[in-house]
């Protein structure tokens, strides 16, 4: 019997493998910043043949996300410490043959299972130690989805505070931005074993989901400061000027994505 499983380790049943196949589903909030920053620290974060955005070409967006997850069967609801975690992610836009893409340039997330299904889909996802302020509808432990309800949000890796930031809503809002609105454009990379500088996996990836639904969604104004660490570039995308910000409610579900490129993989 050969072994099964979508994801390593694959053994006799498959029921050991790190992730189950495809189509997952996510429900959560989102807690987006969206801010303009030097145009140079943004092109120097893209790959050849991807050139910056041609309006806004600076704007960039901070996201913290609370998710519950769970692939078909459902039953990860069942046994929540195989679907809730937490990420954060800084989302640039780009330009690829004329047509322009959300990427993801920096991630964070805090169990292992969501950092993996990241790397199948292209995301640069590390672990780290994530908050975000939680609304309530009962009680005084929790701010309200009113306007002047407040919100905190912390990013830490490797014992340094990476990011921390405030968000107070100020009113309703139809959308939740546009910096991570579009489909996202990522690049698969793994180097090859023999430690030669050659990749043995080299690919250009788009995505996005086949299916959304978006809860209520609030605009206000935040405050982002951003810690140094000597294994992170996050102060090269220090906020020159906000744009605004936003809490949402937001679910979605992802099957696959569409290879765009592949590249020179090493021979055997």
């Amino acid at each position: 019997m050969s072994v099964q499983g979508f994801m390593f380790p694959r053994s006799r049943t498959g029921r050991a493998s790190l992730l189950p196949p495809p189509p997952w589903h996510y429900s959560g909030h989102m807690l987006t910043l969206e801010y303009r920053t030097d145009l140079d620290a943004v092109a120097e974060l893209l790959p050849s043949g991807l050139a910056p955005a041609d309006e806004d070409p600076g704007a960039v967006a901070v996201i913290w996300a609370d998710w519950q997850s769970c692939s078909d069967t459902f039953e990860e609801l069942l046994d929540p410490v195989r679907a809730q975690y937490r990420e954060v992610f800084v989302v640039i836009r780009c330009k690829y043959r004329g047509r322009h893409y959300s990427r993801c340039v920096y991630i964070w997330v805090d169990t292992d299972y969501a950092m993996v299904r990241g790397h199948y889909q292209g995301y640069p996802k590390k672990l780290g130690s994530i908050f975000l302020t939680r609304p309530v509808t009962v009680g005084r432990a929790g701010p309200r989805l009113s306007p002047g309800g407040r919100f905190g949000a912390s990013l830490a890796a490797n014992d340094r505070r990476l990011l921390h930031a405030t968000f107070e809503i100020g009113a309703e809002s139809e959308h939740a931005g546009f910096v991570n609105a579009l489909p996202m454009l990522h690049h698969r990379w793994m180097p090859a074993i023999e430690g030669d500088g050659a990749d043995s996996l080299d690919e250009m990836v788009t995505m996005s989901a086949y299916e959304s639904e978006i809860g209520r969604c609030f605009s206000g104004d935040f405050d982002l400061r951003i810690g140094d660490s000597p294994v992170e570039e996050l102060t090269r995308l220090q906020p020159r000027e906000p744009i605004a910000g936003y809490w949402r409610e937001v679910a979605m579900s992802w099957r696959s994505g569409t290879t765009l490129e592949r590249n020179n993989l090493t021979g055997i």
